[in-house]
């Protein structure tokens, strides 16, 4: 944004100042400054106060990502916030577990952790995609959907997107399938890994799918 939305060349084309100047500047500044007081919090005695920068974070790109002149902003604003709210919880959730059974170095209570998240993850995985659904069909009407998802950059990419949440489930049903049926269910560790690999490739794509323009704009 300091650059115009453009790669830069030199260091005299990126005008921070100027971030100032616009509404989406500002917010980016916000979100910037968010992160570094998170990263201050997450060394201090009190990591857990991370979260309230983080928060600030995804209400800003959720102002961020819809501007005033689009047709009701408020609305999309609102599917953003729960959309970034639930995939940060999943995502960040599944990591934890992982990390927390690892240091638990296979307890009983490993299992029992690993089915209380799946639980949790079955509510966001039905409230990411009823937002990211939402969302698109805001964007794309129903009767450009498939014209655009192949047409368009944008579209391209969140066809992409759509596969790989699709192969996250996947991953997601076959651990709790080890979990529930298989002689160790601590087994189901094994592809709810691989489910956070993917995960973190599904981050990156969001964040390039953030960065192209949509197809219409209302």
């Amino acid at each position: 944004m300091a650059t115009g939305n453009l790669v830069p060349t030199s260091l005299a084309e990126i005008d921070a100042g100027g971030l100032y100047a616009s509404r989406d500047g500002k917010l980016a500044l916000l979100e910037v400054n968010a992160f570094l007081v998170a990263g201050l919090c997450a060394v201090s005695r009190r990591p857990a106060t991370q979260v309230w920068p983080l928060a600030a974070v995804v209400v800003a790109e959720a102002l961020r990502a819809h501007p005033p002149a689009e047709y009701s902003p408020l609305i999309g604003s609102g599917l953003t916030l729960i959309h970034l709210t639930c995939a940060s919880l999943w995502v960040g959730g599944l990591l934890h577990a992982l990390r927390t059974l690892r240091h638990w170095h296979g307890a009983e209570a490993g299992p029992a952790l690993l089915g209380l998240y799946a639980r949790v993850a079955a509510v966001l995985l039905a409230a990411i995609t009823a937002t990211g659904v939402c969302s698109s069909l805001r964007r794309m009407p129903p009767g450009t959907v498939l014209e655009q998802l192949t047409g368009t950059a944008y579209g391209r990419v969140l066809l992409a997107k759509v596969i790989l949440v699709a192969a996250v489930a996947a991953l997601a049903l076959w651990a709790r399938i080890r979990l529930g049926r298989a002689a160790d269910p601590l087994t189901a560790c094994s592809p709810a890994r691989a489910e956070v690999a993917v995960l973190g490739v599904v981050v990156a794509v969001s964040g390039l799918l953030t960065a192209l323009p949509v197809p219409i704009r209302w």
